[in-house]
Parts: structure tokens; sequence; C-alpha cells
């Protein structure tokens, strides 16, 4: 039997940093503070990596192109796809969501939630249905029924789809995604990360943390060592998978109950806070310098 009084372990020194950009690094108005750009450049120089783990698409990850400078990889699309930012958002690797599959799960939602419409994100762009509240940072987009869009001439010839998105007018966020994962949780993997009933599909078994895994594993790089930040359910699956979590002040009640800590606000620098504190706990476990 464990004494109360027995010393446990020490944690893992972490080797790894995951985070969530909106509503967790950028503060609200899509900037990167100057404490936090500082607090990353810290974390580097430590020999702690970087990843940025996003919803967002490559094309969207100008927010913080200009602050890479070790870290230039970012998974995106909820773990669809590995970029590297230092060559302009080149894919460096892809998990698609098979056409067949999106149809699918269109056609499933349709009869589960009328009043859904729906866009398509490819690696090459987005598209969305005439219903869809129009994407005014895209304006070459196609407008068309899902169906169409889908629709491909010979199978492997279109782009890769990297996630489907459903937008609902009416329905309330939570119970919207209850809704979608119940009538086709089986086809996809659904989750959320907008204020709004909004819903971002991948391929089942896609998520930020089944891909932040595979990179970690790839750099020899254990569960244990990963510190990772973030604020909405798409985040779940990555702080309960990350040896050390931190749900923001401004986060989720179910991101909160996920993570193994809390931090403050995104614009109150959360992540910055904790980085500095882990980085003082680095610098005092490895004694001073004789």
């Amino acid at each position: 039997m464990t004494s109360p009084h027995s010393v446990r372990p020490a944690a893992p020194a972490p080797r790894l940093i995951a985070t969530d950009l909106d509503g967790t690094l950028l503060r609200d108005d899509k900037s990167v503070s100057d404490r936090t750009v500082a607090a990353l450049a810290a974390a580097e120089r430590a020999g702690v990596e970087v990843f940025f783990v996003t919803g967002r698409p490559a094309r969207w990850m100008d927010v913080v192109a200009d602050h890479v400078h070790g870290h230039g990889l970012a998974i995106c699309a909820n773990g669809a796809a590995v970029v590297d930012l230092h060559a302009g958002g080149t894919f460096l690797e892809v998990r698609p969501l098979e056409r067949s599959v999106a149809l699918d799960v269109v056609t499933t939602l349709r009869a589960a939630a009328p009043g859904t419409s729906f866009a398509v994100e490819l690696t090459t762009g987005i598209h969305y249905e005439p219903e869809y509240p129009p994407f005014f940072l895209d304006p070459g987009a196609t407008v068309a029924t899902a169906e169409k869009l889908l629709f491909e001439e010979e199978p492997g010839a279109a782009a890769p789809v990297l996630k489907l998105l459903a937008q609902h007018q009416e329905l309330d966020p939570d119970a919207f995604l209850a809704t979608a994962r119940t009538a086709a949780g089986s086809l996809a993997s659904f989750t959320r990360s907008s204020p709004t009933a909004l819903l971002e599909i991948s391929s089942l078994g896609v998520s930020k943390a089944s891909t932040l895994a595979l990179c970690c594993a790839e750099r020899g790089i254990s569960a244990d060592e990963v510190v990772a930040f973030g604020d909405m359910p798409n985040d779940i699956e990555m702080l309960t998978w990350a040896g050390r979590s931190y749900a923001m002040g401004n986060a989720h009640p179910d991101v909160i109950s996920a993570a193994s800590g809390r931090t403050v606000a995104n614009n109150e620098d959360g992540v910055a806070v904790v980085i500095e504190q882990i980085l003082e706990e680095v610098a005092g476990a490895a004694g001073p310098r004789l």
C-alpha cells in the first residue's frame, strides 16, 4: 500500500508544447502578444519543441507565420493535415475524408437535422452550399450542393477532402454535435470549435490528438512529455492524451473537465503564463551552473 507521504515520481521534463490557436494562443483580435512570442522562443531555446495544433486550414496560418522560429510544423484542420509553415504551408501529410463517406454523412445529417447546410474543405480551398454562411476570406469558392461539390469523375482524381463542415441556424451547438454523433458517429469523427452550431467532420479516428500522437512517435516523444493547451471541444482528445494539459480561463466546460490544469484566459496570455512557469521548473531541476 502506498503511504500518503510517499514521494511520487517526478513528471518527465516537457519536450513538446502543443497549443491550439483561436481562443488559446491568439487573443480575441487574432494577435499574438509580445509576451507569448517571447515565451515560445524561450521554450525552444530550452530545447522544447512547439507545435501549433488547430482547426484552421493551412492557408489561414498567417496569424502565426510571422512568429515562427524553430516551430515550423503545424497540425491543421483538426488533425487532417500536417504542414510546414517555413515552406509556406506545404502539406507534409494528409489524412483525408473519403468523398463517399462524406456523402453518406451529408445524407444522414440532412435526415437527422433538417436545415443543415454544408461546406467542403479541400487541400486546395473551401467550397460551400448556397445556404451556408459565405466565407469572405475565400472569394474564389465554388457555391453548389454538397453532392456536387463532393462529386469526382474518377476516384482519387480530385483534391483530397480535409473536412466537411455542417452548419445549422437554429440548433444549440452542443445539441447539434450530440445529434450528429448519434446519427453518423460510426461514419466519421465529429467535433466543434465555434460558438455557433458549426460542426467539423473528419475521417473516422482523425483528431488533433491522433495526429499529434503520430508526430510525437516519429520524434520519440511520449505523451507524458507533452504539454497541451486548448479551449474548445475539438481540443478535448488532445488535452486528455497529453501528460500535462491546460484549459484556458475562457474554455468550454467540457474542456475544463478534460484538462489536468487550468490557466488564465487567452486575452491574459494564459499559454505564456504556463510556459514561463514550466521553464522555471526546468531551470530549477537543472540546478545552478558551476
